[in-house]
């Protein structure tokens, strides 16, 4: 069978099999549906190699609260009347469902479309409900791979009006500009922590620990990019993909590529200042805060050549409109503080654990 994108095949589906059957069952029914849960197609990222687990023919149908005890109906109407397979593909799935749908199977015992009442899949699925407004909190609660899931997903219906997932992305897509200027302040935070540890470590002799620090601070340097040109980083499987989608992203990739392939300190110092100075350049052209001098220069008195990143942190946070979140640590999203999936996965966990750095 032809490879189809996830996306795509999803919409199709729901046009040419589901919508059908639900408009069938259920005529008076005002529902939505799309795609917005999880998955390399939400990115546009999928691969043949991506069929192997937790890919097909898939949606959520999203139901408004006065019918929502009607959603188990509607996923037995689909299990009754879906057919075997759909451009090719089964409509089933087997496996182990509580690590995700499993494989496509035609003998497979649940197909993979969910139905529920909207407002509760967003409050499990994002800790809040967008359509009831986005505060701080939670912009800096939601990991930035659900956010570029979320918003980059698809609607493929949506009859439900401004209570429906149509308007709950819109309200997600993009930081409000005080939130923007303290996510990208936190994110050349945690370069200016380190860039200078590059040229140390190897002046101890300890070469693999030059490596893997030139390594973290251009992993920050993408994210920077990402952030830059407003598109939410995803987790490290796509965060590469996404990158060398940017503008920019040719010259900014070459000299990353070069910092973590130098087979000597000076030239991976060198590359990571080459990479520096364009995102001290982008950083400036944005305008949202005061440009900065973007050359490099020596470290105090020590003889590594740093940007002294944390001048584009101050002048982004002294920017920052809002008080409270100009004098908030400097610790940014979620994500960017903390790297476990079994956090940055669970809505509920990332929400304690972003609460739990602030001042009481």
């Amino acid at each position: 069978m032809e490879f189809v994108p996830g996306l795509d095949l999803c919409r199709r589906f729901h046009d040419d099999v589901v919508g059908p059957i639900v408009r069938g069952r259920f005529p008076d029914l005002r529902y939505a549906a799309g795609r917005l849960d999880t998955g390399s197609e939400l990115l546009g990222l999928d691969t043949p190699r991506s069929i192997d687990h937790d890919w097909g023919p898939r949606l959520q149908v999203f139901l408004a609260p006065s019918d929502g005890h009607l959603a188990h109906r509607v996923e037995r109407a689909v299990a009754d009347d879906l057919p075997a397979a759909f451009l090719g593909f089964p409509t089933r799935f087997a496996g182990h469902p509580d690590t995700g749908l499993g494989v496509l199977s035609r003998t497979g015992d649940r197909h993979g479309v969910r139905a529920g009442v909207l407002g509760d899949w967003l409050a499990e699925s994002l800790g809040f409900d967008p359509r009831l407004g986005v505060g701080t909190e939670d912009w800096l609660a939601v990991p930035t791979q659900r956010l570029a899931e979320f918003t980059g997903g698809a609607v493929f219906h949506d009859d439900l009006g401004e209570a429906g997932p149509t308007r709950a992305r819109a309200a997600l897509g993009w930081y409000p500009d005080d939130v923007w200027r303290y996510v990208l302040a936190a994110q050349w935070t945690r370069i200016a922590q380190e860039e200078h540890l590059v040229g140390r470590c190897a002046e101890v002799g300890d070469d693999l620990g030059s490596m893997v620090l030139a390594a973290r601070v251009a992993r920050d340097l993408m994210r920077l990019f990402l952030l830059l040109e407003r598109r939410y980083p995803p987790y490290g499987k796509w965060l590469g993909s996404e990158f060398g989608r940017l503008p920019g992203a040719p010259e900014v990739g070459d000299a990353l590529s070069g910092a973590v392939r130098a087979a000597t300190w000076r030239e991976r110092e060198r590359q990571l200042c080459r990479a520096l100075t364009l995102a001290a350049v982008r950083t400036n052209e944005r305008g949202l805060a005061a440009a900065q001098d973007p050359a490099v220069s020596r470290f105090h008195r020590r003889p590594f050549l740093v940007l002294h990143a944390d001048r584009f942190a101050s002048a982004l946070r002294d920017a920052i409109t809002d008080p409270a979140l100009r004098d908030r640590p400097p610790v940014g999203a979620v994500d960017q503080f903390v790297d476990s999936t079994d956090v940055t996965a669970s809505a509920a966990r990332a929400r304690r654990v972003a609460a739990a750095v602030l001042p009481d």
